[in-house]
């Protein structure tokens, strides 16, 4: 593989208008910047795009397993930044990471039985036990207003367990707030899966964006009691910008519970494409000095952002630190907008409406800041203005 430059340009601006592209489709004919989906407007790296190029002018797109180089890349990248040796047998390849969510609950929990999590989260958290008649229990987490960040309510999870909860599951860094969780505070929740026997699945997805200067923990590595009753999921998705190409990795060190979740899979899960076992090799073997300028990038978006909030967007706050991600959990309430999502479309910014994410219509908007300066600067202004329309 050739060498690629250390120093990458986030700031031109591709155009994803008339392509396939879901977040800018939403919009079309309008003059609407989408800031909704978690898909950044950043070329991949060059390294993804050169060996998608080099595998694509092949020219067979056969069925596909990982090869050797693949699983070293992912393994060696997970061992280079958290310090955890990964036997390869413990993964199992998905299409995607939402497809890990979906089959979790069905592998760990049968019809009826509950699954927790907690609120505000990525919808599919709690979708995917619906869509196999599971039920869906979401325990609100807590604002702490001394330590102005997002927490973990634990009176009321303990109240949530019943006899019927089978599985909890996590997101870590935590989407929509931000929320780089503590090892102290994994280790408690551990401890709350091995005391009340449940199953424990991590999104991990956005463990490779962390803004601040905090390690990121994968709850397996907390002890072998949590390794033995844990499924992390993963994916080079976020981080390099490949959603599309459909890829994630299942990380379960038990056998049993492996082969429980296997099974789930049976004649429903599709086989994962050839072009994205390549990109994600050389995402995470050949693009780390890509990453470390995106993560730059990101952070001068947020601190922008913050900044312009605190001055310009009288009503709009953010309660916490943003940590990690770059997705932006605004508080709408006190702008009193009867519907903050059809207001801003309206002045031509498209945001995430919180009402999906668990909590009340009205309260809450997701920003995703993953795009050009630019760009962002442009949203801001118009959200200045619809602000100001009211």
């Amino acid at each position: 593989m050739a060498p690629f430059p250390m120093q990458f340009d986030f700031d031109p601006v591709p155009e994803r208008r008339g392509t396939d592209s879901q977040k800018w489709q939403k919009y079309a004919g309008r003059d609407v910047l989408p800031l909704w989906v978690a898909d950044m407007d950043f070329l991949s790296p060059p390294a993804v795009i050169a060996a998608v190029q080099a595998r694509a002018a092949h020219g067979i797109f056969g069925y596909a397993r990982p090869v050797k180089s693949s699983v070293d890349a992912f393994v060696n990248a997970l061992a280079a930044r958290y310090g955890w040796s990964i036997d390869p047998s413990w993964l199992v390849w998905l299409p995607g990471l939402v497809v890990g969510l979906n089959v979790t609950a069905q592998a760990f929990a049968g019809p009826g039985d509950e699954v927790l999590t907690v609120t505000p989260v990525y919808p599919p958290f709690m979708s995917a036990p619906k869509n196999s008649g599971r039920v869906s229990v979401q325990v609100p987490l807590r604002l702490d207003p001394v330590a102005c960040r997002w927490e973990i309510d634990w009176t009321a999870l303990e109240r949530a367990v019943t006899p019927r909860t089978k599985l909890f599951i996590l997101c870590n860094p935590h989407n929509p707030v931000a929320r780089v969780w503590r090892r102290d505070e994994l280790a408690r929740l551990g401890d709350f899966c091995v005391r009340h026997n449940l199953v424990l699945c991590s999104d991990e997805i956005h463990c490779d964006l962390i803004l601040d200067d905090l390690p990121h923990v994968p709850t397996a590595l907390l002890g072998d009691a949590i390794a033995r009753r844990s499924i992390t999921l993963m994916a080079p998705s976020k981080t390099y910008n490949m959603p599309g190409l459909g890829i994630s990795v299942a990380i379960i060190p038990d056998a049993t519970l492996r082969a429980h979740f296997v099974r789930a899979t049976a004649g429903i899960v599709a086989e994962v494409n050839t072009l994205a076992y390549t990109a994600c090799e050389a995402a995470y073997r050949d693009s780390e000095p890509w990453r470390q300028g995106l993560l730059a990038y990101l952070r001068g978006n947020r601190d922008f952002l913050l900044d312009f909030v605190a001055r310009e967007l009288p009503g709009v706050t953010v309660e916490a630190p943003i940590e990690a991600t770059y997705l932006a959990w605004l508080n709408v309430s006190a702008t009193q907008l009867p519907d903050p999502i059809a207001h801003f479309e309206a002045h031509g910014v498209g945001l995430s409406d919180g009402a999906f994410f668990g909590v009340p219509r009205g309260s809450h908007v997701r920003l995703n800041f993953g795009c050009p300066r630019v760009t962002l600067t442009e949203a801001l202004t118009r959200m200045k203005r619809a602000l100001a329309a009211r």
